[in-house]
């Protein structure tokens, strides 16, 4: 893919999450929303930090995550069909781990594409890492919003 065409698909999806989150932030107190968004944006900050600066090798702890998305994926098909509660709130706070700790590990992924030699792959890599993030940022939104959100 290139680099052009990856920057479309980011600002369509990014388009594409403005019109979803629109309706999703009405059923939100406004007090809560700017709460859950400053707990996101703290955690988001320090981990992406931590995955800067660490000298340990994130690709293992990556893997995990990624399986552990995966899961949360799976059990919320299964819940979509069961209706369960505590399910819910299970799932909820996984999620909220799992994607803390993706966020470490893009963000040392993002600082490896700096070190590619083609100047077009580390365009791709800065531009597919910025959506890795932003997913990374907007699901644990929306996650801690689940915990900690007053609806209206």
């Amino acid at each position: 893919m290139s680099a052009a065409a990856a920057t479309l698909i980011f600002l369509g999806y990014a388009a594409l999450n403005g019109i979803t989150f629109s309706v999703l932030l009405l059923a939100y107190t406004p007090g809560s929303l700017m709460g859950v968004f400053a707990i996101t944006a703290g955690t988001f900050g320090i981990m992406s930090a931590v995955g800067y600066f660490t000298k340990q090798d994130l690709t293992s702890f990556g893997r995990i995550m990624v399986m552990g998305l995966v899961g949360v994926i799976l059990a919320s098909i299964v819940n979509f069909f069961m209706h369960s509660t505590t399910l819910y709130w299970l799932i909820s706070y996984v999620a909220v781990a799992v994607f803390v700790g993706l966020i470490a590990y893009d963000t040392q992924k993002i600082k490896s594409y700096a070190l590619l030699e083609s100047a077009e792959d580390r365009k791709k890599g800065a531009i597919m890492g910025a959506l890795a993030l932003y997913l990374d940022f907007v699901n644990l939104f929306i996650y801690l919003l689940r915990l900690f959100g007053r609806r209206n």
